[in-house]
């Protein structure tokens, strides 16, 4: 028997509230608010308790993005004895496999990236379902869950930061609660107790613009204005270059009709990302389209003529060459040129993320020959017409620097965050 005293003993009030009141919700839990607020460990709580009275029949499932979202935030933080005691123990889970065992019951874990995801649970029938980050769900496939939930007493507990006033989550449940049977709690980061100041001015610094007043500071806000208002000349345009000491990345935005913008990204000892030289091809003022081999032809020639930075030598080699996902042509011509390429990771609002928070910590850089991706971040800006709709997407016009910039970052992180981080520490020793 599961005790709400032993493990609730650090938990702010609204926290214990919320997993009180999700015993008698009438069928949907909802966890909002703002990033490392405490939504997640009180909406896991109340999962727990929930997995431990769900009905014999119907099955037990976990929603996330991606089965790797799953056990990076569900599985991995239920595993963990600090933040749940002796309960940890008893969450079983083979890394990969789609099912796990909590507390003696088998749940399925089951990844919603696209609409196709409705499939997975077609015909079943569900207890309890548990969603993270329900507004990058897809509709189709919330409204399927919610069919299913057809043993008596079935609930569905879930959590989202907030997105646009116009997202479904919100115009047909969040603003329609007692009529759908909702509940929602909003948190913001004062309720989550655990957090020190330095830690809440820090993710502060980390977020601007719409990502600020949604992730920080929880409104379901418009996206509009600039992408990146953040982005200031005068401190991220820099005439002069530190040492690299990692070459990272060629980020290549593909195009024949439409401009081929290439850049290098690299890692300084002074522990910043720059963005040291960039390529660009349009055929509307070079007259003519280039084919494939003379786009590698020329992008190799270009690396192997670069300056590098502080010395008389020439060429450079970064690590990876992160292609335009549509480009599938042009990376058969690099692999065929000896040039091994991996897909820029094209999740665009995740990506901008990534670029908006490095800029807003000053973590990124570009050096003043940049010319053409610096002329395009002023004018990099939110779609009103797709935000009135519920659907963050910036403007497609002038956004191919843009797009490099986001594949040679984004696509990386997992290379460059943990340099980045000792190599700022390193520095400031």
């Amino acid at each position: 028997m599961l005790s709400l005293d032993a493990v609730t003993a650090v938990l702010s009030p609204k926290q214990i509230k919320s997993i009180v009141g999700s015993f008698d919700v009438p069928q949907i839990a909802l966890w909002s608010g703002a990033v490392s607020s405490g939504k997640t460990i009180a909406s896991l709580l109340a999962f727990l308790f929930a997995v431990a009275k769900a009905p014999d029949t119907g099955l037990i499932v976990v929603v996330g993005r991606t089965l790797q979202t799953i056990e990076r935030n569900l599985i991995d933080p239920l595993q963990s004895a600090s933040l749940f005691g002796p309960l940890a123990a008893q969450v079983h889970h083979t890394t990969g496999s789609t099912t796990a065992t909590i507390l003696g019951r088998t749940v399925h874990l089951v990844g919603a990236s696209d609409k196709l995801a409705e499939g997975r649970i077609r015909g079943a029938t569900v207890a309890l379902a548990y969603v993270d980050e329900a507004t990058l769900v897809p509709y189709s496939f919330w409204m399927m869950l919610l069919s299913r939930l057809r043993v008596p007493g079935a609930k569905l507990l879930a959590t989202t930061n907030p997105d646009g006033p116009a997202h479904w989550l919100r115009r047909e449940f969040i603003l329609r609660g007692a009529a759908v049977g909702l509940h929602t709690w909003s948190f913001t980061l004062d309720d989550n107790p655990s957090l020190t100041a330095e830690y809440v001015e820090r993710l502060k610094t980390q977020y601007t613009g719409l990502w600020y007043r949604r992730f920080i500071e929880g409104g379901w806000v418009l996206a509009e204005g600039a992408v990146y208002d953040a982005w200031d000349p005068s401190v991220h345009v820099v005439a002069e270059l530190p040492r690299i000491d990692s070459w990272i990345a060629t980020g290549v935005d593909y195009g024949t009709t439409n401009p081929f913008h290439a850049g290098v990204l690299g890692l300084g000892a002074d522990g910043c990302l720059y963005l040291t030289h960039e390529y660009r091809y349009d055929s509307k003022i070079g007259r003519r389209q280039l084919t494939d081999h003379e786009y590698s032809e020329r992008l190799r020639g270009w690396l192997a003529s670069a300056m590098v930075p502080g010395t008389d030598l020439t060429g450079i080699a970064p690590r990876y060459t992160v292609v335009d996902p549509s480009a599938a042509s042009f990376r058969i011509q690099l692999h065929q040129d000896g040039v091994r390429s991996v897909l820029g990771d094209n999740e665009v609002l995740p990506g901008i993320r990534t670029v908006a928070s490095l800029l807003a910590t000053r973590r990124l850089k570009v050096h003043k020959s940049c010319t053409e991706l610096i002329d395009e971040f002023p004018g990099y800006s939110w779609d009103p017409k797709k935000a009135e709709r519920g659907e963050d997407a910036p403007i497609k016009v002038a956004d191919h620097g843009m797009d490099m910039l986001r594949y040679a970052t984004h696509t990386t992180r997992a290379t460059w965050q943990t340099r980045l981080m000792r190599a700022r520490l390193e520095t400031a020793a």
